[in-house]
């Protein structure tokens, strides 16, 4: 990685996607996003990010050595084993590492293999689905049902009665065709919290701790989401927290990376809930988290481009990460109807441009109007705009301030985001 301004493409069409964007050029890359959308800049609409020819004539059109991949649907289909004899390299896992996010039941077999704190569970086929619903009336409902492959953070149902257990399990059977595998986990109580880092398989550089709300009405209600809005860091994740979670779910999940017949390259996001018993790992994901990734992103001070190259290297030993103070909070504008299958798109969006200092919008789904520079809503979370301050509720005030400032028809923004109640946290962590 060589010359004033290295050449990379960056996989992915989102919000997600528009901050690596961004934050790689910061660091002095130029980004092309493949596909991108219409409101980030570079993207090159015409090459989906799994198709894995096209992706590749462009690299060498481009003369592009570096790939960084930003959702799971191009890890899962294999992108890193397919540049694996080229002179590209791809910083994300490759397709055998990646199971650890696209199939919840190896994920669980792995956790348990390797010692990870984390819930019981049992798997099931889809010809079991008596044998599930007896486990669940034998845990009186208070289960979480996940289907096994991959489900845009959708595939999982918390549960609080039998009823509710029967319910999921239905909706799953037909939601689902042919032969499938899913996992019946515990349910288990205490707020979560999201940790991200990048890791080189040996080591791993954690970036600010977010938290995410998935549930699309105030006050955790409503169906699952992939996402309403997040923020970082997290206050009450202390030192001691943070100490035995390292100890209990970051370090035994190295331990079992080095143990695994795969090299795992890229970033690896923990799901981690805090419970009663010490924390526990919920799932992992082999990519960054949207939402969670808009606030990390602007968070950090250190050049995430040299922490890629490094963990490509196998030098992150030699790196440290180093954070902006304050925080960082982000909402998710999204179209009404979300997450209904169908929902009405298409609307012209004001006020892309009108952000003060302090906030970023990270447009995601959108697409071109009919006239020059005129964006319309093209899916459910239309943007997260993110707004930095010295403290959480600051940055709570002008994240919503400055939401009204963007407008389209039917826009949705969740009203509680960074406003849950500090949680009484009931054990120690050690």
């Amino acid at each position: 990685m060589s010359g004033n301004s290295p050449q990379l493409v960056l996989l992915g069409s989102g919000a997600r996607e528009h901050a690596l964007a961004i934050k790689l050029r910061q660091d002095g890359a130029t980004v092309h996003v493949l596909p991108g959308n219409a409101g980030i800049p570079g993207s090159v609409p015409g090459i989906s990010a799994t198709d894995f020819p096209a992706i590749k004539n462009f690299c060498h059109e481009h003369a592009v050595k570096l790939i960084v991949v930003g959702p799971e649907a191009p890890l899962a289909a294999g992108v890193a084993d397919y540049f694996l004899d080229t002179d590209i390299r791809v910083f994300g896992p490759r397709r055998q590492a990646a199971t650890l996010e696209s199939s919840k039941v190896w994920s669980k077999d792995f956790m348990r293999r390797h010692g990870i704190a984390t819930a019981r569970a049992w798997s099931y086929r889809s010809d079991q689905f008596a044998d599930a619903h007896a486990q669940a009336e034998e845990l009186n409902g208070q289960v979480v049902v996940k289907y096994d492959g991959l489900a845009a953070g959708k595939g999982v149902y918390v549960c609080n009665s039998v009823a509710e257990a029967a319910h999921a399990l239905t909706e799953l059977r037909e939601l689902h065709d042919g032969w499938f595998s899913f996992l019946l986990e515990e349910k288990l109580t205490g707020p979560e919290v999201s940790l991200i880092g990048l890791t080189d398989g040996n080591r791993i550089r954690m970036l600010a701790p977010a938290q995410d709300h998935k549930q699309l009405l105030a006050n955790d209600e409503g169906p699952n989401t992939g996402g309403m809005g997040a923020y970082c860091p997290v206050p009450f994740l202390d030192d001691n927290w943070l100490a035995t979670i390292r100890r209990d779910i970051i370090d035994p999940t190295l331990r079992g990376l080095q143990a695994e017949p795969f090299d795992f390259i890229g970033f690896l996001y923990f799901g981690v809930m805090l419970t009663p018993d010490g924390p526990k790992l919920l799932e992992y994901n082999v990519r960054l988290g949207d939402p969670e990734a808009e606030v990390i992103l602007p968070a950090l001070e250190s050049s995430l481009l040299e922490l890629i190259v490094a963990a490509l290297d196998g030098n992150l030993a030699q790196t440290i990460t180093r954070q902006r103070p304050g925080a960082f909070v982000g909402l998710v504008l999204a179209s009404g109807g979300y997450p209904a299958a169908e929902f009405p798109t298409g609307f012209p969006i004001h006020g892309i441009g009108n952000q003060g200092q302090g906030t970023q919008l990270y447009l995601g789904g959108v697409k071109p109007g009919e006239t020059d520079g005129e964006l319309l809503t093209n899916g459910g979370r239309v943007a997260v705009l993110v707004s930095h301050g010295p403290d959480l509720p600051t940055a709570v005030q002008l994240a919503y301030a400055e939401a009204e400032l963007v407008y389209f028809q039917d826009k949705y923004v969740r009203p509680d985001i960074g406003q849950r109640p500090t949680p009484l946290l009931e054990t120690s962590a050690y």
